[in-house]
């Protein structure tokens, strides 16, 4: 494994990590879902700018494409809800560890980059899916809010397979 895929694997996974320490309530996992779905909008824009690879940045337009329904979907439940996302310790360090994932990949070109982009991606998309499974859904309060997460959950699975195969062809 090199430095930079060790490094995306930890910024991923200390980001998420927070979110099983306690339970969030519904405003913080409001928050914690834009959190999540803005910092892979943000990487996906950055690999369609740097990408030459059409299977990366295919997959780069998906993940901004999605992941911006995701929040779109989210910003209409809690406006419905009348619930204000509430930032907390989770929603913040997803927010930092992608601005350090995106510093990092800014770095990088070429046959480099995609390489970090998609690893950064397996590991996001494994560490989102444990957080869905393990604290977002059960934490959820709100019959409402819990079906949106159990919704999106099939797509940040299929989001995670995806990755993993581009991942696995570019060994």
């Amino acid at each position: 494994m090199n430095k930079t895929k060790i490094l995306l694997a930890l910024l991923a996974a200390a980001s998420l990590s927070t979110a099983h320490a306690a339970n969030p309530n519904d405003a913080q996992i409001a928050a914690i879902v834009v959190a999540a779905n803005t910092v892979d909008i943000d990487a996906g824009k950055l690999a369609e700018s740097k990408t030459k690879n059409k299977e990366v940045r295919a997959f780069a337009q998906r993940m901004v494409t999605d992941h911006s329904a995701v929040n779109q979907q989210a910003v209409a439940l809690v406006t419905k809800l009348h619930v204000t996302p509430e930032e907390n310790d989770t929603s913040k360090s997803l927010t930092q560890g992608g601005v350090a994932a995106r510093d990092k990949l800014k770095g990088l070109s070429g046959a480099a980059f995609d390489k970090a982009y998609v690893d950064n991606e397996v590991s996001y998309h494994q560490a989102v899916l444990d957080a869905i499974d393990k604290t977002l859904i059960p934490s959820a309060s709100n019959a409402e809010l819990k079906a949106l997460l159990t919704k999106v959950r099939p797509a940040i699975a299929a989001h995670l397979e995806h990755a993993k195969h581009m991942q696995a062809q570019m060994k």
